[in-house]
């Protein structure tokens, strides 16, 4: 099929009824057997259990979402615990390392550092005209992976996903887009599978004017209203582009931003545990990226809004990156680490650093596998009667440490929150705690769905402040006494729906929005705009549709 997205919307396999098959024209073309959707799940489920690893269910499901979209999406919706993180992080890492080797059909648009000046007609050939959300990547900063070019596509794929399956956005609405300017990636440009620009990554002016002309021509096209979201994208680029956007057009940074409103709600909840305020605590980052500056920029919002002056709260947060800790007078630092570069002399292990400045909380976003040690875990622990001990970093394999580690060194005292997903703890005294993951998923389809169901126009600091905060308090007590920090991952759809209505108040409340009239029931009409995994009726009275219609075209494919 030449259409790259609608054949997926139509499909119901063997549950066309007799009517449906003879008006679309397709009787004999399927199977005699009517067969539902409730048996087309168990049949592809029984077909991922047969699977040998996870790499092959992620090809298994990505196949399902290519020939039949509502299935798919019925699939995730009935255990989103289970199939999060095949879709997602961690294994959405290994598909993208793998992505030549896996890659069937192409999903999203793949805009080249060639196209510049035609930008406007390589969007014209995406058949669906109403977009309400684009996620875009160069793929130089694939979690952390590094630099995957091309290869990091899957991450927009997985990430507009998730929009619909944990946040309820119709998927026709969503668009993945790769800007693809080449790669620095040795082993990927020497490789006769990699399906992207074989050359260095382009920089500079000319990839600037790259940047410049798809925000404009994704504006005009889909409206100002359209959400563009950056995913992935280096340091270098990704504080400036934000700088530079922000302002201008609907966009935002997962990496920065995203992450920042999941830490933070976790923060909050564990603030409920210490019974304390967030301005009573001193932070320490493992990493001074994108995520840590997100992080840290929010927290001081946090810290402002409990009534403590804007330099104390700078002063309360400590970051570590490659080269020790960061401290005034150290050399070639960024604008955004001169921030948080305090007066102290310069330490470089992080053991030393943690042993000087007795952290209530650590949090590690530098993708540097094992970076809380056990003696750093230990020390924590003595400091604080419930030390705060955040292992943000993806995948897995990136993990400061693991949850085991956590409560086992701390007795059961830590509390603990990851990136990626960590199973279950029992400690030797029988005490179980289920590890909280601060996983995006948990924001950025609920402020997807909020930003574009009122259509904001630029989204504010505030907003993730504001998902941050309805966050935290959808944590029960009970959610709390097993270790979580979050709601459970089965509750999603529901978190992400009352993030957007929180959102959407916010929204109104500040003068953000531009849909007019406002919505009365804001829950109501959210729930509107909601995506069904129910198979549409296709009869219509009297009625036989066209030879050539894309509805029965796609139906024989």
């Amino acid at each position: 099929c030449s259409c790259p997205c609608k054949c997926t919307h139509w499909p119901k396999g063997m549950a066309f009824s007799l009517e449906e098959r003879l008006q679309l024209g397709i009787h004999g073309l399927l199977p005699p057997c009517f067969i539902n959707q409730d048996v087309q799940l168990l049949r592809v489920l029984k077909n991922y259990d047969m699977k040998r690893d996870d790499l092959d269910r992620y090809v298994f499901l990505m196949g399902l979402q290519d020939r039949n979209e509502k299935l798919f999406y019925r699939v995730l919706l009935s255990d989103v615990e289970r199939f999060m993180p095949i879709i997602y992080t961690p294994t959405v890492g290994l598909a993208c390392q793998q992505y030549g080797l896996i890659f069937r059909k192409p999903r999203g648009l793949f805009i080249t550092i060639h196209d510049r000046g035609h930008i406007a007609s390589v969007l014209q050939n995406w058949p669906e005209k109403d977009i309400r959300a684009v996620c875009v990547t160069d793929g130089e900063r694939i979690l952390g992976l590094g630099d995957l070019g091309c290869y990091g596509m899957g991450i927009p794929v997985g990430k507009l996903a998730l929009y619909t399956a944990c946040g309820g956005m119709p998927p026709q609405q969503c668009l993945p887009v790769m800007l693809d300017v080449g790669t620095d990636n040795e082993t990927l440009l020497k490789d006769p599978l990699y399906i992207g620009l074989r050359h260095k990554r382009v920089r500079g002016q000319a990839y600037d004017d790259l940047l410049d002309e798809f925000m404009k021509a994704v504006s005009d096209r889909y409206g100002m209203d359209c959400l563009i979201q950056f995913e992935d994208f280096a340091n270098v680029n990704a504080f400036r582009l934000l700088t530079k956007y922000r302002n201008q057009y609907c966009t935002f940074n997962d990496d920065i931003q995203g992450t920042a409103a999941v830490a933070v709600a976790g923060l909050l909840a564990a603030l409920r545990i210490t019974k304390s305020k967030m301005c009573d605590h001193t932070i320490v980052f493992q990493g001074a990226g994108e995520a840590a500056m997100g992080i840290a920029e929010l927290i001081t919002m946090a810290m402002e809004k409990e009534g403590l002056a804007k330099d104390e709260c700078l002063k309360k947060i400590w970051m570590v990156d490659s080269k020790g800790l960061i401290v005034k007078g150290r050399d070639h630092l960024t604008h955004e680490k001169e921030r948080f570069a305090h007066d102290h002399p310069h330490m470089k292990k992080l053991e030393d650093v943690i042993q000087e400045l007795k952290p209530t909380a650590i949090i590690g976003v530098a993708a540097v596998a094992g970076a809380f040690s056990e003696q750093i875990i230990r020390d924590m622990a003595s400091f604080n009667e419930r030390p705060i001990i955040f292992a943000l970093s993806n995948p897995t394999s990136k993990a400061e440490c693991t949850a085991e580690q956590c409560y086992t060194l701390t007795e059961g005292r830590g509390i603990f929150a990851s990136g990626s997903p960590f199973d279950p703890v029992t400690l030797p005294d029988g005490r179980m705690f289920y590890p909280g993951q601060g996983n995006n998923a948990y924001i950025f389809p609920g402020v997807g769905l909020g930003i574009t169901a009122c259509a904001i126009q630029h989204v504010t600091e505030e907003i993730f402040l504001t998902a941050a905060e309805a966050l935290a308090h959808l944590v029960t007590e009970k959610d709390l006494a097993e270790g979580r920090l979050y709601p459970p991952l089965s509750s999603i759809r529901d978190v992400s729906l009352k993030l957007a209505v929180k959102i959407m108040e916010y929204a109104y409340e500040h003068n953000l929005a531009t849909l007019r009239p406002e919505p009365s029931d804001k829950q109501a009409h959210i729930h509107s705009l909601c995506y069904s995994t129910d198979y549409d009726e296709f009869v219509v009275d009297s009625y036989r549709w066209p030879e050539d219609s894309m509805v029965v075209q796609s139906c024989k494919l």
